[in-house]
């Protein structure tokens, strides 16, 4: 026994001695440099969270307020610090903060200013939050006084209703009619919740209540359904109509701003139509290798219809992953953690969310777009050539490694905190930028991948061009589909799946801009570092991955460790040859 323990001893004392001696230098590389406004972001992430799940009624003022004197809150301790004493990564975690909760300002001020623009349609939503919130402090509920209230609020959507069908009722504009359609649903969801919390629970409250609520749920699903029939002009069977809401210039202006990018909606559809008439040019290229001449369109029609046959698209979409990834890999030119090479997994997308979504999404999970047995010939067509082999040789990798799922990887990793600072400009920039370095690498090494990868760089410009048109009020969403149809060569359905899916609400309005954009910011620093040979590839990439999703100029600061202020503005004008 005594020798046992001498045995034991003499392994705790070797194990100590090779924590000592080496292996602390391999813990160093799992922790990220200290920043000590790390636990103010992660505090201030929990008291966002805990507001968020308390106020539930998003129309509520009582939340609206509380909201702004959190931020109000944080900014007041983020301006007791004093920036020049921060190390460089601190400074960058202050501005990065200090930029977001400015945008939440602003963001909260629209919201406000929404409201009120919707507010002689749903002049009853205060009456539901107040409900709602009453309910979150615990206050003792009289039934029958709720029964009252909830007797008058029918009352009071049935009128509502009625003064906008009369024949010289003041139409409001369509776009601030689909808004309030939604949010009379989600205030009928909030009504629900208070409901079900009483009812049945409370024999008193169930007698009271029971058949008043069902009065003013199902007003509540009339009035919604009015809105969206008749002010917005949506038919009950129309599944296709897209509307949207545009924000307007000086919003995009703000937007921009917080993205950190010094450039005017106007310039950036200059840069996009330069970048379009690059990928026409090198179409044109492919198209004569094609034997087609400059006629790329007769090119791209010729790649979409060399799809495969249904059910061999995920053996596909495998095969195309690992050559992307033995590609990287091969070329040295970032670090790929066995894992993260293993662990990525592969569904097909529901019919569904194909209406949305009609190519690849991607992730630690990629989601396969390609038609099911219940599509109609036509969209079973549209489907395959739009997803064909050399489309996909360009996205399979975006999607993937290099792109989301190494990010994604990364930044579960890396400075997890800055996930409030996440931007689609670094984002999808990052997986866009690949696009354009594995280009230039020659990845797409025939004239029929090369077609696919500009039909998606068409595709980006493209994006830039609708959605900001769209904003400035200067494009129609029919006329944002037609483009992508008759400029770029999308299938229809896809091309009306891409603007649904740009102006369905689910994504901020620079999202689609964001793309390219990013990539262009990420090409542009690739440039500055890289092929001066200041870094290597390898170097470059892994360094970004080991700072977050944040504003690329950010990224920009940390990696040439820029001088910085507190009072910090965006001034990199990473696109040559523009004129200011």
């Amino acid at each position: 026994m005594k020798r046992t323990l001498s045995v034991y001893a003499v392994i705790v004392v070797i194990c100590l001695q090779s924590v000592a001696f080496g292996q602390t230098a391999d813990l160093a590389r799992y922790n990220d440099p200290p920043s000590r406004l790390r636990g103010m972001i992660e505090n201030f992430d929990a008291d966002y969270g805990i507001l968020n799940r308390f106020y539930t009624a998003q129309t509520s003022p009582n939340r609206s307020a509380r909201f702004k004197q959190l931020y109000t809150d944080y900014q007041t301790a983020l301006n007791g610090l004093d920036f020049d004493k921060l190390s460089h990564d601190e400074q960058v975690d202050y501005i990065l903060f200090k930029n977001y909760l400015e945008h939440e300002q602003k963001e909260a001020a629209r919201f406000d200013a929404q409201l009120a623009e919707m507010a002689p349609l749903i002049p009853f939503a205060r009456t539901i939050s107040d409900m709602e919130d009453t309910r979150r402090t615990l206050k003792d509920l009289d039934s029958a006084k709720a029964a009252a209230t909830l007797n008058d609020l029918a009352k009071q959507i049935s009128a509502t209703q009625a003064s906008f069908s009369a024949p010289n009722a003041t139409k409001p504009k369509r776009t601030v009619a689909n808004r309030a359609a939604r949010t009379v649903d989600g205030l009928r969801r909030t009504l629900g919740n208070w409901y079900r919390f009483y009812n049945l629970y409370d024999p008193v409250f169930t007698w009271w209540n029971e058949s008043p609520y069902k009065a003013v749920d199902d007003a509540l699903a009339k009035y919604s359904a009015f809105i969206t029939n008749k002010l917005v002009g949506i038919a009950p069977d129309d599944k296709t109509t897209i509307i949207g809401d545009p924000i307007g210039r000086d919003a995009l202006i703000d937007e921009l701003k917080y993205e950190m990018i010094p450039y005017t909606p106007e310039e950036l559809i200059e840069i996009a139509n330069k970048e379009f008439a690059w990928c026409e040019n090198e179409m044109k290229k492919a198209s004569r290798d094609m034997g087609y001449g400059d006629d790329w369109k007769k090119a791209l029609e010729a790649v979409k219809q060399k799809y495969v046959e249904p059910g061999r698209q995920p053996a596909l979409i495998r095969d195309l992953a690992y050559e992307a990834i033995n590609f990287v890999e091969k070329n040295d030119l970032v670090t790929i953690p066995k894992i993260a090479r293993d662990g990525w997994r592969m569904e097909m997308m529901t019919p569904e969310r194909q209406l949305v979504a009609p190519f690849f999404l991607g992730g630690e999970t990629i989601l396969v777009s390609y038609p099911t047995d219940g599509m109609t010939h036509e969209q079973k067509m549209m489907s395959m050539r739009g997803n064909n082999p050399y489309f996909s040789h360009a996205t399979v990798f975006h999607e993937l490694i290099p792109g989301h799922h190494l990010q994604g990887y990364m930044a579960e990793r890396y400075r997890p905190y800055r996930g409030d600072f996440r931007t689609p400009f670094s984002v999808e920039g990052w997986a866009l930028y690949w696009e354009f370095l594995m280009w230039d690498m020659a990845f797409q090494n025939t004239p029929e991948n090369r077609v696919g990868a500009l039909f998606w760089r068409m595709h980006r410009c493209a994006r830039i061009i609708f959605s900001l048109n769209f904003h400035l009020e200067k494009m129609t969403p029919q006329e944002c589909v037609d483009f992508l149809v008759d400029r770029v060569g999308h299938e229809r359905d896809n091309a009306a799946a891409e603007v649904r899916r740009s102006f369905s609400g689910d994504y901020g309005p620079l999202y689609q801009i964001a793309y390219m954009m990013g990539g262009l910011q990420f090409y542009d620093l690739h440039h500055d570092l890289v092929d001066s040979k200041k870094m290597t590839n390898k170097q470059f990439h892994d360094a970004i991955l080991h700072e977050g999703p944040i504003p690329v100029e950010m990224v920009r600061a940390i990696l040439t460790n820029q001088k910085l202020t507190k009072d910090f503005t965006t001034s990199w004008r990473y696109y040559p040859g523009l004129s200011k």
